[in-house]
């Protein structure tokens, strides 16, 4: 092994650990919101482990640079703020399938990407943000329901941020596995229960559902994901290959959704920790920092029928606590972006309260109209500054 392969492996095992455990709880917290069991909300969970590893191997080997994927975080945490799916479960499949479709297509078709970026970042990011607050308040609400078993977690989260903040959210899910045991809950696990295995559910296209979380699925990825994940690996020099990389994700998540697939997407946060230098002094040999985190996050699949099981045991509030502090620092990024600009703040605004207000008229749900209210008051606006 070469000089520093070993520093860069690390930095691989190390990505992989943060963002399995940082956002698990979000993944689980969505699919079971649109109406998963735990044994289809494991399932979920395993396919896009394996997905994204799988993806993080061949980019990384292909192109030899640390082109990391992961699972749509902001996604997730949009599945856990909708109204329930007209037809249930199957029905949000078949909204999977959709976005899924979307991204190849907007991998094969270089103008729709384009179009895509070409959405104001205040109103894409204020939609997030409203999408992001239900999740952001639940840890209060949790503390206050079952306070024995949040505050220990909250308090080793908010240590943690001050000593190693990237190690907060794991650091603290292991205080949760702790509270697990403690409780006794353990005891209610059948073994049968941690065994692996995938689900099928058949994909129901149901016009409303596609519609009202089909295309928000989409839209939160590309802007909350793909576009910031080529930004943070230009800043380190490495050039994206971003319609193959949309073209796979899009694949796998059409290939997966009736596994739970929900969406996958080119790392963002995580990307900077196999680019930056700290995984590797020679840009050239941090692809290996790329591969290791496909082979852990395939590794970690296996692991999601267990991961299910133990969270389902622990006391009420826990989970949605953890979930909550896991996407604070990316509600306070998307709020902050959304009302940087001086002249969209009120059409940003107005997208975030719509998007946390989680009405859902005519069969669609806040994100959708969230992103129509914004789009007609900035279209307004912008038309009276030109007057002016």
């Amino acid at each position: 092994m070469r000089a520093g392969s070993g520093q860069a492996v690390l930095a691989g095992v190390v990505t992989a650990v943060v963002g399995f455990t940082s956002a698990f709880a979000v993944v689980l917290t969505g699919l079971r919101h649109v109406g998963a069991s735990p044994a289809q909300a494991a399932s979920g969970l395993f396919a896009v482990c394996v997905t994204m590893g799988a993806g993080c191997l061949w980019f990384s080997l292909r192109y030899r640079r640390p082109l990391t994927m992961a699972w749509s975080t902001p996604g997730a945490a949009l599945l856990a703020s909708v109204a329930a799916p007209h037809g249930g479960y199957a029905a949000a499949v078949g909204a999977f399938v959709v976005a899924g479709v979307l991204y190849l297509l907007t991998g094969l078709v270089s103008p729709l990407g384009r179009l895509v970026a070409r959405i104001p970042s205040s109103l894409a990011s204020a939609m997030l943000a409203g999408v992001l607050l239900g999740l952001c308040v639940e840890p209060v609400r949790a503390l206050t329901e079952s306070p024995w078993a949040v505050a220990p977690v909250l308090l080793t989260w908010l240590v943690m941020l001050r000593l190693a903040p990237r190690w907060a959210v794991p650091v603290a899910f292991g205080v949760v596995l702790l509270v697990v045991l403690l409780s006794g809950s353990l005891a209610h696990v059948a073994a049968d229960d941690l065994v692996p295995r995938l689900t099928w559910t058949t994909p129901h296209l149901e016009p409303g559902t596609a519609l009202a979380l089909g295309i928000p699925l989409y839209l939160v990825t590309m802007t909350g994901q793909n576009i910031p994940g080529v930004a943070v690996l230009s800043t380190y020099g490495y050039e994206v290959p971003f319609g193959p990389a949309l073209t796979y994700t899009g694949a796998a998540t059409v290939a997966t959704a009736g596994l739970g697939g929900f969406s996958i997407n080119l790392s963002a946060i995580a990307a900077a920790l196999c680019a930056s230098p700290t995984a590797h002094p020679d840009p050239d040999r941090r692809w290996i920092a790329g591969t290791t985190t496909g082979v852990v996050y395939v590794l970690f699949g296996p692991l999601a029928a267990a991961v299910v099981a133990i969270t389902n045991a622990a006391p009420a509030g826990v989970v949605a606590a953890i979930a909550g502090v896991a996407l604070l620092a990316s509600f306070g990024t998307a709020a902050a972006t959304a009302l940087a600009d001086e002249h969209d703040r009120v059409a940003a605004a107005l997208t975030f309260v719509v998007a946390a207000s989680g009405v859902s008229i005519a069969g669609l749900g806040a994100a959708f109209w969230a992103l129509v209210a914004g789009a007609v008051l900035l279209l307004v606006t912008r038309r009276s500054h030109a007057r002016g």
